[in-house]
């Protein structure tokens, strides 16, 4: 990975961003990096509840984890913000928060909230927005099964329009059991991303032990992100 900035959006909502922003945490940690998690807004919780940089940190091991907002609702932040009577966060304190973690750790993981177009203000800005103003690379998280190519191929067509790199695609959720969806999609899915295929995380790897997890964790991932798959 190339720069100290990452972020880690999705073709939609849980489909395993939080559990992949562990694993490449971890498979950073381990390779000696230290390592920051920004989550710009986290909706569908309230005060005093542990949210995905919690379990990032849980899984991944002790980082610096910053949250910028909370909404209670679990909604579009944009919507959720709006019901809660809190402001937004815009892209301009993504960036800024990003920056200031930058200036003390070699990589920094910012986690989004659903797709990749989902709105964090009124105006309709977005996560993309944020990477555009650090020009930094957005992973797609997509799903395995039917339904993913479609996804994955809008998702990555957005990041082309918006002159975003996109570094690959990770698969959220790999079954135990595959169907024949699944394992044809493993071939086709760089073909519509136009990006390589960067790991799969097994399904349930959040149930793991956190030892296990961090151990386990780079034979998940490519070496684009650091780890050993396909070695």
């Amino acid at each position: 990975m190339d720069g100290p900035f990452l972020f880690v959006s999705g073709t939609g909502t849980e489909i395993g961003k939080t559990v992949a922003t562990a694993a490449i945490a971890a498979t950073a940690r381990a390779a000696g990096r230290s390592v920051a998690v920004l989550k710009p807004a986290q909706t569908g919780l309230t005060a005093g509840h542990p949210g995905d940089v919690a379990e990032v940190t849980r899984l991944a091991g002790p980082l610096t984890g910053v949250e910028l907002a909370r909404y209670p609702d679990p909604l579009a932040p944009a919507t959720a913000a709006r019901r809660a009577g809190l402001p937004p966060v815009g892209p301009a304190e993504v960036a800024k928060a990003a920056e200031a973690l930058a200036e003390d750790h070699d990589l920094v993981l910012v986690e989004g909230a659903g797709g990749l177009l989902v709105w964090f203000d009124e105006s309709g800005n977005t996560l993309a927005d944020a990477a555009s103003r650090l020009d930094a690379p957005v992973l797609v998280v997509t799903t395995a099964g039917l339904g993913t190519l479609n996804a994955t191929a809008l998702t990555t067509e957005a990041l082309r329009a918006r002159r975003l790199a996109c570094p690959g695609v990770l698969i959220g959720g790999w079954p135990a059991a595959p169907d024949l969806a699944a394992r044809c999609n493993l071939d086709d899915l760089p073909s519509v991303a136009q990006a390589p295929l960067l790991g799969a995380l097994p399904d349930g790897a959040a149930a793991l032990p956190p030892n296990a997890f961090r151990r386990r964790a780079p034979g998940w991932l490519a070496p684009a992100l650091g780890g050993t798959r396909g070695r």
